[in-house]
Protein backbone atom coordinates (compact mmCIF):
# COMPACT_ATOMS: atom_id res chain seq x y z
CA UNK A 1 0.00 0.00 0.00
CA UNK A 2 1.64 3.41 -1.32
CA UNK A 3 1.14 6.26 1.22
CA UNK A 4 -1.55 8.11 -0.91
CA UNK A 5 -3.75 5.06 0.05
CA UNK A 6 -3.23 4.97 3.65
CA UNK A 7 -5.90 6.18 6.08
CA UNK A 8 -6.19 10.00 7.32
CA UNK A 9 -5.72 9.63 10.87
CA UNK A 10 -7.58 12.80 11.67
CA UNK A 11 -10.81 11.21 9.58
CA UNK A 12 -10.46 7.85 10.94
CA UNK A 13 -10.26 9.02 14.38
CA UNK A 14 -13.61 11.49 13.95
CA UNK A 15 -15.50 8.94 12.02
CA UNK A 16 -14.86 6.21 15.32
CA UNK A 17 -16.26 9.21 17.50
CA UNK A 18 -19.29 9.74 14.99
CA UNK A 19 -20.17 6.61 14.96
CA UNK A 20 -19.39 5.69 18.49
CA UNK A 21 -22.01 8.88 19.28
CA UNK A 22 -24.41 7.44 17.39
CA UNK A 23 -24.54 3.87 18.82
CA UNK A 24 -24.61 5.13 22.27
CA UNK A 25 -27.75 7.84 21.40
CA UNK A 26 -28.86 4.03 19.63
CA UNK A 27 -28.63 2.73 23.26
CA UNK A 28 -30.02 5.26 25.44
CA UNK A 29 -33.37 5.54 23.36
CA UNK A 30 -33.92 1.59 22.83
CA UNK A 31 -33.16 1.21 19.59
CA UNK A 32 -31.33 -2.42 17.86
CA UNK A 33 -27.73 -2.43 17.47
CA UNK A 34 -27.06 -1.82 14.18
CA UNK A 35 -30.52 -0.22 13.55
CA UNK A 36 -29.22 3.46 12.53
CA UNK A 37 -26.75 3.81 9.67
CA UNK A 38 -24.74 6.77 8.52
CA UNK A 39 -24.54 8.33 5.75
CA UNK A 40 -21.40 10.65 5.46
CA UNK A 41 -21.97 13.99 3.61
CA UNK A 42 -19.05 14.51 1.63
CA UNK A 43 -19.68 17.87 -0.35
CA UNK A 44 -17.24 20.02 -0.87
CA UNK A 45 -14.33 17.73 0.26
CA UNK A 46 -12.21 15.78 -2.42
CA UNK A 47 -11.65 12.02 -3.51
CA UNK A 48 -8.92 11.70 -1.23
CA UNK A 49 -11.03 12.56 2.15
CA UNK A 50 -14.17 9.82 0.63
CA UNK A 51 -11.09 7.68 0.16
CA UNK A 52 -10.11 8.20 3.40
CA UNK A 53 -13.31 7.50 5.11
CA UNK A 54 -13.77 4.43 3.03
CA UNK A 55 -10.27 2.79 4.44
CA UNK A 56 -11.25 3.56 7.89
CA UNK A 57 -14.58 1.25 7.00
CA UNK A 58 -17.44 4.19 5.95
CA UNK A 59 -19.31 2.61 2.85
CA UNK A 60 -22.18 5.07 2.88
CA UNK A 61 -21.33 8.73 0.95
CA UNK A 62 -24.15 11.22 0.31
CA UNK A 63 -23.49 14.09 -1.91
CA UNK A 64 -25.69 17.35 -2.95
CA UNK A 65 -23.72 18.63 -6.61
CA UNK A 66 -24.12 16.35 -9.43
CA UNK A 67 -20.96 17.11 -11.05
CA UNK A 68 -18.44 17.39 -8.42
CA UNK A 69 -19.83 13.93 -7.18
CA UNK A 70 -19.70 12.63 -10.70
CA UNK A 71 -16.11 13.29 -10.50
CA UNK A 72 -15.56 11.96 -7.64
CA UNK A 73 -17.37 8.59 -8.59
CA UNK A 74 -14.76 8.16 -11.45
CA UNK A 75 -12.05 8.68 -9.55
CA UNK A 76 -13.02 6.35 -6.64
CA UNK A 77 -14.19 3.81 -9.27
CA UNK A 78 -12.20 1.28 -7.63
CA UNK A 79 -14.09 1.35 -4.20
CA UNK A 80 -16.87 -0.16 -3.05
CA UNK A 81 -19.22 2.42 -2.51
CA UNK A 82 -22.91 3.10 -2.12
CA UNK A 83 -23.47 6.77 -3.37
CA UNK A 84 -26.74 8.86 -2.21
CA UNK A 85 -27.88 11.57 -3.90
CA UNK A 86 -29.17 14.07 -0.72
CA UNK A 87 -29.56 17.90 -2.77
CA UNK A 88 -32.01 19.43 -4.71
CA UNK A 89 -33.03 17.58 -7.76
CA UNK A 90 -32.75 19.45 -11.18
CA UNK A 91 -35.15 17.33 -14.00
CA UNK A 92 -32.77 18.41 -16.66
CA UNK A 93 -30.08 16.32 -14.96
CA UNK A 94 -32.21 12.85 -13.43
CA UNK A 95 -30.29 11.05 -16.12
CA UNK A 96 -27.15 11.08 -14.29
CA UNK A 97 -28.69 10.59 -11.24
CA UNK A 98 -30.65 7.64 -11.86
CA UNK A 99 -27.55 6.26 -14.01
CA UNK A 100 -24.76 6.67 -11.50
CA UNK A 101 -26.41 6.53 -7.94
CA UNK A 102 -27.74 3.98 -5.52
CA UNK A 103 -30.29 6.24 -3.45
CA UNK A 104 -31.88 9.17 -4.13
CA UNK A 105 -33.18 11.03 -0.82
CA UNK A 106 -34.78 13.99 -2.03
CA UNK A 107 -37.56 12.70 -4.28
CA UNK A 108 -40.52 15.47 -4.01
CA UNK A 109 -42.62 15.49 -7.39
CA UNK A 110 -44.32 12.88 -9.88
CA UNK A 111 -42.51 14.33 -13.16
CA UNK A 112 -39.00 13.71 -11.02
CA UNK A 113 -40.09 10.49 -10.00
CA UNK A 114 -41.36 9.42 -13.53
CA UNK A 115 -37.87 10.60 -15.12
CA UNK A 116 -35.67 8.62 -12.25
CA UNK A 117 -38.00 5.79 -13.31
CA UNK A 118 -37.65 5.98 -16.79
CA UNK A 119 -33.68 6.70 -16.96
CA UNK A 120 -32.63 4.25 -15.00
CA UNK A 121 -30.46 1.48 -16.74
CA UNK A 122 -32.17 -1.86 -16.87
CA UNK A 123 -28.66 -4.06 -15.64
CA UNK A 124 -28.86 -2.17 -12.35
CA UNK A 125 -31.32 -2.67 -9.64
CA UNK A 126 -34.27 -0.36 -8.85
CA UNK A 127 -33.04 2.74 -7.60
CA UNK A 128 -33.56 3.23 -4.16
CA UNK A 129 -35.74 6.35 -2.93
CA UNK A 130 -36.87 8.27 -0.21
CA UNK A 131 -39.61 11.66 -0.45
CA UNK A 132 -38.22 14.65 0.60
CA UNK A 133 -41.27 16.39 2.77
CA UNK A 134 -41.05 19.89 4.48
CA UNK A 135 -42.03 18.50 7.74
CA UNK A 136 -41.60 22.55 9.07
CA UNK A 137 -43.28 24.18 6.20
CA UNK A 138 -40.50 26.47 5.28
CA UNK A 139 -40.76 28.64 2.02
CA UNK A 140 -37.37 28.22 1.82
CA UNK A 141 -36.58 24.69 1.83
CA UNK A 142 -37.52 21.64 -1.01
CA UNK A 143 -40.12 18.94 0.00
CA UNK A 144 -43.17 18.39 -0.74
CA UNK A 145 -46.01 18.85 1.91
CA UNK A 146 -47.68 16.33 4.27
CA UNK A 147 -51.16 16.42 2.53
CA UNK A 148 -49.45 15.73 -0.60
CA UNK A 149 -47.29 12.34 0.51
CA UNK A 150 -49.96 10.16 0.19
CA UNK A 151 -50.29 10.90 -3.73
CA UNK A 152 -46.62 10.66 -4.43
CA UNK A 153 -46.16 7.66 -2.19
CA UNK A 154 -48.84 6.19 -3.94
CA UNK A 155 -47.35 7.32 -7.94
CA UNK A 156 -43.87 5.91 -7.00
CA UNK A 157 -44.95 2.85 -5.71
CA UNK A 158 -46.01 1.57 -9.20
CA UNK A 159 -42.64 2.65 -10.79
CA UNK A 160 -40.95 -0.59 -11.46
CA UNK A 161 -37.55 1.10 -11.65
CA UNK A 162 -37.53 2.59 -8.74
CA UNK A 163 -38.15 1.26 -4.80
CA UNK A 164 -39.79 3.48 -2.46
CA UNK A 165 -37.70 3.00 0.42
CA UNK A 166 -39.42 6.00 3.53
CA UNK A 167 -39.21 9.23 4.22
CA UNK A 168 -36.24 12.39 4.43
CA UNK A 169 -36.59 15.57 5.61
CA UNK A 170 -34.21 18.56 6.94
CA UNK A 171 -36.41 20.58 9.84
CA UNK A 172 -35.73 24.24 10.65
CA UNK A 173 -32.93 24.24 13.43
CA UNK A 174 -33.77 24.35 17.11
CA UNK A 175 -32.02 23.83 19.97
CA UNK A 176 -34.63 22.66 22.03
CA UNK A 177 -34.01 18.85 22.50
CA UNK A 178 -37.98 18.66 22.79
CA UNK A 179 -38.71 20.20 20.00
CA UNK A 180 -36.12 18.95 17.72
CA UNK A 181 -38.03 15.50 19.05
CA UNK A 182 -41.50 16.77 17.62
CA UNK A 183 -40.37 17.60 14.46
CA UNK A 184 -38.72 14.41 13.78
CA UNK A 185 -41.90 12.36 15.87
CA UNK A 186 -44.40 13.97 12.73
CA UNK A 187 -42.41 12.88 9.98
CA UNK A 188 -42.04 9.21 11.72
CA UNK A 189 -45.94 9.44 12.06
CA UNK A 190 -46.43 10.08 8.39
CA UNK A 191 -44.37 7.17 7.45
CA UNK A 192 -46.16 5.10 9.84
CA UNK A 193 -49.76 6.45 8.54
CA UNK A 194 -48.87 5.92 4.58
CA UNK A 195 -50.57 4.05 2.17
CA UNK A 196 -47.37 1.35 1.47
CA UNK A 197 -44.84 0.03 3.95
CA UNK A 198 -41.74 2.05 4.34
CA UNK A 199 -38.38 1.26 6.06
CA UNK A 200 -36.31 4.02 6.07
CA UNK A 201 -36.10 7.19 7.50
CA UNK A 202 -33.35 10.08 6.76
CA UNK A 203 -33.09 12.51 9.69
CA UNK A 204 -31.02 13.57 11.76
CA UNK A 205 -27.59 15.54 10.90
CA UNK A 206 -24.66 16.76 13.02
CA UNK A 207 -26.90 19.30 15.36
CA UNK A 208 -29.87 17.17 15.84
CA UNK A 209 -29.03 13.71 15.15
CA UNK A 210 -30.02 12.34 18.74
CA UNK A 211 -33.35 13.77 18.19
CA UNK A 212 -33.58 11.92 15.28
CA UNK A 213 -32.52 8.43 16.52
CA UNK A 214 -34.69 8.98 19.69
CA UNK A 215 -37.65 9.28 17.05
CA UNK A 216 -36.79 6.02 14.30
CA UNK A 217 -34.29 7.51 12.17
CA UNK A 218 -32.78 5.15 9.88
CA UNK A 219 -29.97 7.15 8.41
CA UNK A 220 -28.47 10.54 9.79
CA UNK A 221 -26.60 12.44 7.49
CA UNK A 222 -23.69 13.98 9.12
CA UNK A 223 -21.00 15.87 7.43
CA UNK A 224 -18.28 18.17 9.51
CA UNK A 225 -17.85 16.05 12.53
CA UNK A 226 -16.78 12.91 10.00
CA UNK A 227 -14.69 15.21 7.76
CA UNK A 228 -14.07 18.31 9.09
CA UNK A 229 -14.68 22.13 8.26
CA UNK A 230 -15.54 22.10 4.54
CA UNK A 231 -12.93 23.83 2.30
CA UNK A 232 -14.08 27.35 0.82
Amino acid sequence: MNADALPDPDIATRLARVLDAIATAAERHGRAPGEVGLVAVSKRHPASAIRAAHAAGQRRFGENYLQEALAKQDELADLDIEWHFIGAIQSNKTADIAQRFDWVHTVDREKVARRLNDQRPDDRPPLNVLVEVNISGEASKHGITPDQLPALIETIAGLPRLRLRGLMSLPAPVDDFAAQRRAFAALAKLAAAGPVPLDTLSMGTSDDFEAAIAEGATLVRIGTAVFGPRPD
